[in-house]
């Protein structure tokens, strides 16, 4: 680096000398060390980027060696959620909303996305600890793995400065600028996903709820939620604004970061919804196959006599999946992107009774489709 980041100010000439140039594209020769070094890391991220369950402890592992690097228990809880959002795919309830062609293309989605992130995330965390390791900054290895400048220019800063909260919200907006062109803008996964009905019936279902259990200090197996719901999901501002909410709720209430900590020590992830009320959902499919549903949870309380809902293991849910190499490109091209650190975004975390209603309205949709379907059967008997 020319000169020391030390300050917002030098972050600015340095994205700005960066937006500027015209990088050839080569990367300069390295030591036969460092040659070793990249060749390690490649390795331990591949490993632990098997599917959804790998992921999600590699993030909680690496926050507790460095809780410093608070985007790691971000990650976490997020691919928590994904990793939920997965199995969903195969429970009670959209199994009887989605065909099954349907279901194969949402997971392919969530696992694409899933796997893109984890591939452009984890190699920043081993070359920060790298760094630590052997104390002193190693971040020109970042340009090896196809990470974006601005990361490299972000972890500067933090290396000189310690700036806990600018760093996670710097990996927030390149991860989500990540996957804009890779995942979102691909026309493949917009014909098959985002561009479908059933992606917008998603939006109408709520179904983009981010819930993050805690334990709340009560001896109940129930934990207790916190969390937000994400609007126009293919809009890389909001996307960017919603992580930065999750960022504060999750960083800026000292209840809910020891509450959470204390939950996801307790409860290692398996993908089930089963993991935060095993009073609502089980992972063993309680009831009988091609009978009409029923409705069974109120205010997120089982009805009198209501079988629990069906969510599945991962494991059990979904088999690992070979992806293909993340395309190449750096998204840095406006150094204006640091506008995203002036604003602030609060959020309050109040999700309870909103995903209490997103789970009835799921029932009052498959209950109108059975309704439907049956009464179509019957006109054509």
């Amino acid at each position: 680096m020319p000169f020391l980041l030390n300050s917002f100010s030098d972050i600015k000439k340095d994205l700005k000398n960066k937006a500027n140039k015209k990088t050839s594209g080569e990367l300069p020769c390295l030591s036969q060390k460092d040659k070793s070094r990249i060749q390690v890391i490649k390795e331990q991220t591949r490993q632990l980027n098997q599917n959804n369950s790998t992921r999600t402890q590699a993030y909680f592992d690496f926050y507790h060696q460095h809780p410093e690097i608070h985007w790691a228990l971000l990650g976490h809880m997020v691919s928590r959620n994904v990793g939920w959002n997965m199995t969903d795919l195969k429970g009670e309830l959209l199994t009887k909303l989605l065909p099954e062609r349907e279901q194969e293309d949402f997971f392919a989605f969530l696992e694409r996305g899933s796997w893109l992130i984890f591939q452009d995330v984890f190699p920043q965390f081993l070359i920060y600890d790298l760094s630590v390791k052997v104390k002193k900054e190693m971040f020109y290895l970042l340009r090896y793995f196809g990470i974006s400048t601005f990361m490299e220019t972000m972890w500067d800063y933090f290396w000189n400065s310690g700036d806990k909260t600018s760093l996670a919200i710097a990996m927030v907006i390149n991860e989500q600028n990540y996957l804009e062109k890779r995942l979102i803008q691909n026309q493949h996964y917009q014909k098959i996903v985002t561009g479908t009905v059933s992606f917008k019936m998603y939006d109408f279902l709520n179904l983009n709820n981010t819930i993050f259990p805690y334990a709340a200090g009560n001896d109940t197996e129930k934990a207790s939620l916190a969390g937000a719901a994400l609007r126009y999901f293919t809009s890389l501002h909001e996307r960017i604004l919603f992580g930065k909410k999750l960022y504060s709720l999750l960083f800026q209430q000292e209840k809910i970061l020891s509450g959470v900590l204390k939950w996801a020590d307790e409860h290692p992830h398996t993908g089930s919804r089963k993991d935060y009320w095993p009073d609502v959902f089980n992972d063993v499919n309680e009831s009988f196959p091609r009978s009409l549903y029923k409705r069974r949870v109120k205010n997120c309380e089982l009805r009198k006599g209501a079988e629990r809902l069906y969510s599945p293991s991962l494991k059990y849910a979904w088999p690992n999946i070979p992806q293909e190499e993340a395309e190449n490109g750096d998204w840095f091209e406006d150094w204006r992107v640091l506008d995203y650190f002036q604003r602030k975004d609060h959020c309050d975390g109040d999700i309870f009774h909103h995903y209490c209603k997103t789970i009835e309205k799921i029932e009052l949709a498959v209950m109108t489709k059975e309704a439907i379907l049956l009464r179509e059967d019957e006109q054509s008997l």
